[in-house]
């Protein structure tokens, strides 16, 4: 049985916030979610054809979803996105921060600042900026903060990657923390962090080659697929499921990193 065809009765009815949703693991995410009956809040930056159908595909299925725009690297965009999300729904009952990405590999030996800012800024202030916005919203009724976070948080990525797994890193640990913060408002704070996984993020930032040495090094013998990441969030998601575990950081790499 697969993770969409699962159904966990306490998500039924949920607004879910999903940054980052237009493509791969976000995608999947917001049919996944969509398919549990959730209210789906579904980002995008550039990818507005790619949002707009998956959009469709979710209302044809008689799904709810708020389709909007933001630059996630601009805090005020980011401030935007969640704030009219939850005021669309009159709700927020959980925030998935998914967006981000590498913008390109550039070794540590030629990092700039505005690279540093960059990466930082998409990857690490847009998440503290997401929860800071949604934390009222959440306190409301309760709820769940879930961080995308990376295999490169643990092994310090390579091939120029090397800041955005420390970006991810400081995800990692604001997830630690905002769990310790929020547990007495009734707040659940995890992260996923997806092994190499084969979505657009990698077609656009890996090599062949890069790929074919990364898949060579997971016991499982292939990149993931984002509906391998999907069971995770799902489970994070449900207090029915995951209502003891918090400040958790869940590994879905087909054992590429066994911490």
């Amino acid at each position: 049985m697969t993770a969409a065809k699962l159904v966990i009765p306490d998500l039924a009815g949920r607004a879910v916030l999903l940054t980052g949703a237009s493509t791969g693991i976000g995608a999947a995410l917001a049919r996944a979610y969509a398919e549990q009956g959730c209210k789906v809040g579904l980002h995008y930056n550039a990818s507005r054809a790619r949002a707009e159908e998956l959009a469709g595909t979710i209302r044809d299925g008689g799904g709810e979803v708020f389709l909007v725009q933001g630059d996630f690297s601009i805090s005020p965009d980011v401030e935007r996105v969640v704030e009219e999300s939850a005021r669309h729904f009159g709700r927020l009952d959980g925030l998935v921060n998914n967006a981000g990405g590498m913008l390109g590999r550039v070794p540590y030996a030629e990092m700039t600042d505005a690279q540093y800012d960059a990466v930082m800024d998409l990857n690490a202030r847009s998440v503290i900026t997401a929860c800071r916005v949604a934390i009222p919203w959440l306190k409301r009724n309760g709820g769940f903060i879930i961080n995308t976070s990376s295999i490169a948080a643990r092994n310090g990525a390579g091939g120029g990657a090397g800041l955005y797994g420390s970006a991810k890193a400081f995800v990692s640990n604001v997830t630690r923390g905002l769990a310790k913060e929020l547990v007495g408002d009734g707040i659940r704070v995890n992260a996923v962090a997806p092994g190499t996984i084969a979505t657009p993020f990698h077609e656009r930032y890996s090599s062949a080659d890069q790929m074919k040495a990364m898949v060579a090094t997971i016991p499982q013998g292939r990149a993931g697929t984002a509906e391998d990441c999907v069971g995770a969030y799902l489970f994070l998601s449900s207090g029915l499921m995951s209502g003891y575990i918090t400040g958790q950081v869940i590994e879905v790499n087909g054992g590429q990193l066994m911490p």
